[in-house]
């Protein structure tokens, strides 16, 4: 089940809203938990049972280990984080990247083992990430171990974050399982950041996504360029409306039973450098990478070469972490090799010349753009083709086509609107009109209007069956 879908919208999330608010406060969680697990085995009824027991392994190795935390039992302690460690790394891998290692021996040694018949379990990256954190806080002793097994199930599986994100860290959840406050105003404001996501992710990121389908049905050797330049800027966007609006669902839901989740997102495309960048996108993976993986690792307080190490560790499991094909590891690489760069080449950071900075985002733009082409391809060679095409390799010319006419008379809308609203035009222009006195009348009855509206046109693109992916759902 996902938000942008008419079974949710219209019947899981009142039927939920209503039995929470009806019910006294000491269920509250424990119709929650029942509710995402509803949610969960409506779309993998065979896996609910294996987050289940997840679960149940972390909750009771996190309260061995806080048992095992005096400075007598360390090592017991240690070997109990590694067992757990390895168990949830070990779900991981049989279930997304030991087919993938299996291709990968049979390519490399010429053998023909089979492959299983394992499907990949939606979100089992993001509820084994937050599981993992949630053991390791309690191990450093950030944490103490939740006692009441449903709250660990209620953190780990919670419908709203549960199968795309943002990774929350126990830590920022723990006071508000037991002692949030639920009130209208609360509640109003996670509805309407609900429906800004579902805006965003149904009509931007849906409808970007059908030019994004046609150019990836080209050949890009023969392509027009133009056309896989405007699949390139179409997919860039419409991941970032299909995820971003999908987290904004996912705060915006949190919200209107109380809970508060970090933002996972900030104007990611209007980052001054690939540094930058990295702080505005999927924040709440960067941030479990940064504490999980690379301090613990060392970070940067180390020497040069074993910092570019650490570096090379993090951004390979970075592009494992989101799928397990050759084209999301290269694409990790890239991210490494351009970030090395710039800490130790080019150190935008350093440099006060303005004209700089304007050509270092303009060249941040570029890259991006054609990393997120390797991103989307199914094949490394074909990613790389299809960059070399988009610089005219292939000497096709560049041509105002007719498809790409048709596109940008069917889409262009779309493509004009996401690239406005990938900037914080809006966002500036709300603060600076709060304090006009006589705007600010007009906005408390446009806005809501707009929403409606905008809310209402999205709602019938699912209604008569249009196109509707998800990209994160295969993370």
């Amino acid at each position: 089940m996902v938000f942008s879908s008419i079974l949710f919208t219209f019947l899981f999330l009142p039927v939920t809203v209503v039995l929470y608010y009806l019910s006294k406060e000491k269920y509250r969680n424990y119709l929650l938990l029942a509710a995402s697990l509803i949610f969960y085995a409506y779309g993998e009824p065979k896996f609910v049972i294996l987050m289940i027991l997840s679960i149940i392994v972390n909750y009771l190795l996190a309260l061995l280990i806080e048992k095992n935390g005096g400075p007598e039992c360390k090592r017991r302690a240690k070997a109990l984080l590694v067992l757990d460690i390895v168990l949830n790394l070990a779900l991981l891998f049989v279930f997304k990247y030991l087919n993938f290692s299996i291709q990968l021996f049979d390519t490399v040694f010429k053998q023909s083992v089979p492959v299983t018949s394992l499907t990949l379990p939606i979100g089992i990256s993001f509820f084994t990430f937050q599981a993992l954190s949630y053991v390791v806080d309690v191990y450093r002793k950030d944490v103490p171990a939740q006692k009441n097994p449903f709250y660990v199930a209620l953190y780990i599986s919670f419908f709203p974050q549960l199968i795309a994100g943002p990774i929350v860290r126990y830590s920022s959840i723990e006071d508000q399982i037991v002692n949030r406050k639920t009130d209208l105003s609360g509640f109003s404001l996670g509805f309407k950041r609900f429906i800004l996501g579902f805006i965003k992710k149904v009509l931007l990121a849906n409808n970007l996504s059908v030019v994004v389908e046609t150019v990836n049905g080209l050949d890009p050797v023969s392509a027009n360029p133009a056309m896989l330049w405007l699949g390139s800027v179409c997919f860039a966007l419409q991941l970032f409306y299909d995820f971003s609006g999908y987290s904004d669902m996912a705060i915006g839901l949190a919200g209107m039973f109380g809970f508060h989740i970090d933002e996972n997102f900030n104007y990611p495309y209007i980052a001054k450098s690939f540094t930058d960048f990295w702080k505005r996108w999927h924040i709440s993976l960067t941030r479990w990478f940064r504490d999980y993986v690379y301090f613990p690792l060392g970070g940067s307080r180390v020497s040069v070469p074993r910092n570019i190490l650490n570096m090379l560790i993090v951004w390979f499991l970075t592009g494992m972490w989101h799928g397990a094909s050759m084209n999301y590891i290269v694409w990790g690489l890239i991210c490494f090799v351009l970030l090395v760069a710039e800490r130790y080449i080019i150190k935008p950071s350093e440099r006060r010349s303005r004209f700089f900075s304007v050509f270092w985002r303009i060249v941040t733009l570029f890259c991006l753009d054609f990393m997120l082409v390797i991103f989307n391809v199914t094949s490394v060679s074909k990613g790389v083709k299809t960059c070399f095409a988009m610089c005219g390799g292939y000497h096709v010319p560049f041509e105002i086509s007719g498809e790409l006419i048709r596109c940008l008379r069917e889409y262009g809308i779309f493509l004009l609107a996401g690239m406005i609203f990938a900037t914080p035009v809006a966002k500036i222009l709300d603060q600076r009109t709060d304090n006009m006195s006589s705007v600010k009348k007009i906005k408390a009855f446009a806005v809501p209007a707009v929403y409606l509206m905008m809310f209402i046109w999205a709602a019938s693109f699912l209604i008569v069956g249009s196109h509707n992916p998800f990209i994160y759902f295969n993370f």
